[in-house]
């Protein structure tokens, strides 16, 4: 991990925190650290600077900490993602926080197969889970926002035009579409399908909520890596 994030459970006093989970084994066995030591750290949803490492114990570490900085600036987007299979999620999620996304939608999609819901790795835990590990990896302190949606069709018709609403509306699509936008300096409402692609009805009802079909090429990707290469070349 490149920051150590605390939360507010793990504070005694407004500036020392204990740990005694899988960070304090990450202290032991990746960073190798030693009392004195400095520390990159983060609280949660708040601000980030650095701790001196007081004390460190086989059952528990002691941190002095001083945060006086801001974490980075959010992406201007809104991610609406057809639910990847279980394994990806995982992927995706971490990548999702690394990124700087605010917000995400996970959607139904016609190619989506039913048992994907039904997967362990949707509860709010182990999302939550995977998205501080990215924060880790990226040095940021706050989580996205992330909802589920499992009718396609209420969400799109219902909701989506003001989800949408004051952005660049874009459907990350194969086929004979203008390519993707670059460097985009607006907010953007990005919806990326299922591999191989959004169904016809599915693009057809978000034209119908304001969004406009894109393409990266001829290359049909892998949602995580389309997901990386579409965040990259917006912004």
């Amino acid at each position: 991990m490149n920051l150590l994030l605390l939360e507010d459970a793990d504070f005694v006093a407004a500036d020392r925190a204990i740990l005694r989970d899988r960070r304090l084994t990450h202290l032991h066995d990746v960073h190798r650290a030693e009392a004195g030591d400095s520390l990159r750290v983060g609280r949660l949803g708040g601000a980030m600077g650095t701790a001196r490492l007081l004390r460190l114990q086989a059952d528990e570490a002691e941190l002095q900490v001083d945060l006086d900085q801001t974490p980075p600036a959010k992406l201007p987007l809104t991610l609406l993602l057809a639910l990847p299979r279980p394994k990806m999620l995982r992927r995706v999620l971490q990548t999702v926080a690394a990124m700087g996304v605010p917000r995400l939608v996970l959607l139904n999609s016609y190619r989506v197969e039913k048992s994907f819901w039904q997967t362990p790795f949707l509860e709010p835990a182990a999302i939550r889970e995977q998205l501080i590990l990215g924060l880790e990896q990226a040095r940021d302190t706050v989580l996205p926002d992330v909802s589920i949606e499992k009718r396609f069709k209420p969400f799109v018709e219902d909701r989506l035009a003001s989800v949408a609403a004051d952005s660049l509306g874009l459907i990350a699509h194969p086929g004979d579409y203008p390519a993707c936008p670059r460097g985009v300096d607006a907010p953007v409402t990005l919806a990326i399908g299922p591999e191989g692609g959004w169904i016809p009805y599915e693009v057809e009802k978000m034209i119908a909520a304001g969004l406009a079909p894109v393409q990266l090429g001829d290359r049909i990707l892998r949602v995580e890596t389309a997901v990386t290469a579409l965040l990259a070349r917006l912004y």
